[in-house]
């Protein structure tokens, strides 16, 4: 089994999270200046097993695509043709950095901590990691348990 890696894709920053080898836990990975993305995600395919990428799908509230979706299709089509091996999911970020945020607050950071975006973006290639290994979860369930 090979490593499932989250990617919260944005303009300036990339946050980034993986699972274990088991798929069992989700831990925050880096969080990569944008232009230099691909060059980090080359290195660390040459070392690890990835064999899902799960990225960050921006929507608004009524569902329809986010400004941010604009800058994260052209790079989902990238991901797509350089690592054509390697599957691409889409999992709904909306409120993924308001959560981040308040994971951070919860877990008693000061106020300039906090501020740290890298963090952030971190937090939240997890938090879109989690979803996905949930909804995994969730549907593995429904098909092994549908007596009906």
């Amino acid at each position: 089994m090979g490593r499932i890696m989250a990617i919260d894709y944005g303009r300036k920053r990339t946050g980034l999270a993986v699972t274990d080898e088991l798929q069992l836990i989700a831990t925050p990975l880096s969080t990569v200046e944008t232009p230099k993305l691909m060059p980090f995600l080359d290195s660390y395919l040459k070392q690890e097993n990835v064999e899902c990428f799960v990225v960050g799908e921006a929507k608004h509230l009524n569902n329809t695509p986010s400004e941010s979706a604009k800058y994260i299709e052209p790079f989902v089509a990238l991901l797509q043709k350089r690592y054509p091996d390697i599957p691409v999911e889409r999992v709904d970020e909306r409120f993924t950095s308001k959560i981040a945020f308040q994971s951070m607050i919860d877990g008693g950071l000061s106020r300039k901590q906090r501020q740290n975006k890298a963090l952030i973006d971190t937090i939240s290639a997890v938090l879109i990691l989690q979803s996905y290994m949930q909804a995994k979860e969730i549907e593995k369930s429904r098909t092994t348990n549908n007596h009906c």
